[in-house]
Formats: C-alpha cells, sequence, structure tokens
C-alpha cells in the first residue's frame, strides 16, 4: 500500500450514506469505491446493523472484506462467513436500563438485536420496525426478548422524538450503557464502551491501517464517534444536524452519490 494514496482506508456507513431506497448501490458509487482499491485503498463497511441484517448487502456488492456491525460490536468476515469478534449486552443490565427510562418517561417500545449470523430480531409489544423487509419475530411478552444473548437493544415511544429520546435516555442511563441514534425510529442501548469508532479502530488493527490514513462516511450521530476516530469526515447532505456540525465537508445526498462525489475527486 502506497503512502501516495490521499487515503488508505475508506470507512462507509450503509442506511443513508451508501445504500440507496431499496438497499441498493448505485453503479456509480460501485465503480468508485472498485476505483479506490483499484489503486490500493481499502473498503471496509461500518454500519449498525447487525450481522443478519447486513449479509444480503455484502452478497449484493460481492463484498468480501471486514465488516464492522452492531454499532461496533461485531467485527465480521465477509469472505469467510465468520463473527471474529462480539461483546454482547449483558441482558440484566439492559433490563435495568429500560426500568430506569421507564420510570422517567413512561413505557417504551422495545426489540433486540441476537447474537449469531442467522437470528432474527426480535420485537415486542408495540414496537414498529422501520425496515419491514428485514427478518423480525414479535413477541408477545417483553421477557421472551431476553431468552438468548443480545447485542443491542432498539427503543421508540409513543410521544417522544428520536432526538428526545436519545437525550433522556442518555440522561438517565448513559452512564451505564452507550445510547445513540442510528436513524428514524431507532434509538438504541449498546454494551459501555461500544460504538463504531470502537469497533472500527478493531477492525483497522487487523487490516494494518490507521486512523491517520482514514475517510470516513456517514449521516447519522451514531457516526460521529467514528468521525472522531477518522482523520477526515464526511456527511451526507441527509445527515443529521449533529453529525453535519463535526464533519470536514459535506457532500451531495445518498441518492445523488455523495461518495461517489467524493471518491473520483481523490481517486479519479
Amino acid at each position: 500500500m502506497t503512502s501516495a494514496l490521499p487515503y488508505t482506508l475508506i470507512a462507509t456507513d450503509l442506511d443513508g450514506t451508501l445504500l440507496r431506497a431499496g438497499d441498493t448501490v448505485s453503479p456509480r458509487s460501485y465503480t468508485a469505491l472498485a476505483t479506490a482499491r483499484a489503486v490500493g485503498a481499502q473498503h471496509i463497511i461500518v454500519t449498525g446493523r447487525p450481522v443478519p441484517q447486513v449479509r444480503h448487502v455484502l452478497y449484493g456488492l460481492g463484498y468480501r472484506g471486514l465488516v464492522v456491525c452492531g454499532q461496533g460490536a461485531q467485527v465480521y468476515d465477509a469472505a469467510r462467513g465468520r463473527v471474529l469478534h462480539s461483546v454482547p449486552l449483558d441482558r440484566e443490565l439492559a433490563e435495568v436500563a429500560l426500568g430506569k427510562i421507564e420510570a422517567e418517561i413512561g413505557e417504551v417500545y422495545v426489540a433486540v438485536n441476537r447474537e449469531g449470523v442467522d437470528v432474527e430480531m426480535l420485537m415486542g409489544p408495540g414496537y414498529r420496525m422501520p425496515r419491514p423487509h428485514l427478518a423480525t419475530v414479535r413477541v408477545r411478552r417483553r421477557a421472551d426478548l431476553w431468552s438468548a444473548p443480545i447485542n443491542k437493544v432498539l427503543l421508540q415511544h409513543p410521544e417522544l422524538d428520536d432526538d428526545e429520546l436519545t437525550r433522556v435516555a442518555r440522561s438517565v442511563v448513559g452512564h451505564l450503557v452507550n445510547v445513540t441514534m442510528a436513524g428514524e425510529h431507532t434509538v438504541e442501548l449498546q454494551p459501555p464502551g461500544i460504538d463504531k469508532a470502537s469497533g472500527l479502530a478493531r477492525a483497522a488493527e487487523v487490516l494494518g491501517v490507521c486512523a491517520s490514513g482514514t475517510i470516513a462516511f456517514g449521516d447519522m450521530p451514531n457516526d460521529i464517534p467514528m468521525f472522531a476516530w477518522a482523520a477526515h469526515g464526511v456527511a451526507m447532505a441527509n445527515a443529521h444536524r449533529e453529525l453535519r456540525a463535526v464533519a470536514d465537508e459535506v457532500t451531495l445526498s445518498n441518492e445523488e452519490d455523495g461518495i461517489a462525489v467524493v471518491l473520483e475527486r481523490l481517486y479519479g
């Protein structure tokens, strides 16, 4: 790998960033990434989705590298179909955190992502799945959510918007778990100390690259730690205001091939 490259590692979020509607990647973005790889850069996907919810995207891309999943809790080897590293969320801690949140704002609707490669997302009563095409199972009781190891909890509130729910949850249980807002109707609790930066740092070490050689693309507040870790952070035009505020630059939206615009400038 040559030091003449503008960046040796390209880290991309998926939803709202690399992916367009329907979980698709445009031919232009696909070509821009292929051009960057051809001159020696590496591409890594860093997503809030757990492994089971990202494998179909990887297959469609022909992606064979490492993937940081579950907001940094998992490192997945797409070529071998193996999880190399995973940090579970303690289920008793999750229940305690939920109890504290509900004591503050009333009932929340809850889902969980379970540990594993071929497992469905479990949704408790009232929870609405933002992406209905992904594999889910509805359970009748919240207690059923804790039947197997999990890597994160997803929250929704019948009245509060995502920003307010995130703010309240962080103020109440931020000392117990990591609270992040990853997208519309997607407020999440992760193991303490786990975020996209921690997962990306672990994967980058395996790849033999460092933060100073990394450019990162994202659209939501869960990408803020990744931007802080990378040398250069690029927010999409459709990005949340909190991410745009800390970005080094803002590109076009995911629907307008914003990633390709930047990569063509750097590697074209």
